[in-house]
């Protein structure tokens, strides 16, 4: 499975959006530098709250690119990053890799996939309805999250727009993505 880095983004505030950059560096077990949710804890507020001392398994946001063309067909024009996405992704099926998948980005950074993002209210302040449209059910009436999965940094390195990706699968037996 391979894919590629459509457009890459960073914001050192904990703004919903992220502004695209050319270019992002992924520190190893810290996440994107210079952003919000840089580090080795929690940095969202809501988990801060709870547990500030919990493992950030929320380093580094991704979001297809196709998600955005679904979203657009509804009437939801986005830009890359700006539903707090920090890589936004093309050609990877990151709903539906398992847990533990390591994409390689680039030249030398690897990330691995911890989970589902679960979307929040912030969604629906950038755009009215926003997290409806980003939730789904299948034949079986479960939840989809779609709003994008969270990793966290194994290997650092700079990740550029245009950078292919390669997806690693862990071993088995695979377990799938749920919420971090």
């Amino acid at each position: 499975m391979s894919g590629v880095v459509v457009a890459v983004s960073c914001s050192g505030t904990h703004s919903m959006s992220k502004p695209a950059r050319a270019s992002i560096k992924l520190l190893a077990g810290l996440g994107v530098e210079g952003d919000a949710h840089h580090g080795k804890t929690v940095k969202h507020r809501s988990r801060v709250a709870r547990n500030p001392n919990e493992p950030n398994l929320r380093q580094v946001h991704l979001i297809h690119a196709e998600l955005h063309e679904e979203l657009c067909a509804c009437g939801f024009v986005l830009a890359p990053g700006e539903m707090g996405e920090n890589i936004t992704t093309s050609g990877i099926d990151l709903l539906g890799v398992p847990s533990g998948t390591r994409l390689h980005l680039g030249d030398a950074a690897i990330i691995e996939l911890t989970g589902l993002r679960n979307p929040c209210r912030q969604l629906d302040k950038l755009r009215p309805g926003l997290i409806a449209a980003t939730l789904d059910r299948d034949a079986e009436g479960n939840l989809i999250r779609k709003a994008g999965v969270m990793a966290i940094v194994i290997e650092g390195g700079i990740v550029h727009t245009g950078d292919r990706i390669a997806a690693e699968l862990p071993a088995a037996p695979r377990q799938p993505l749920k919420p971090v």
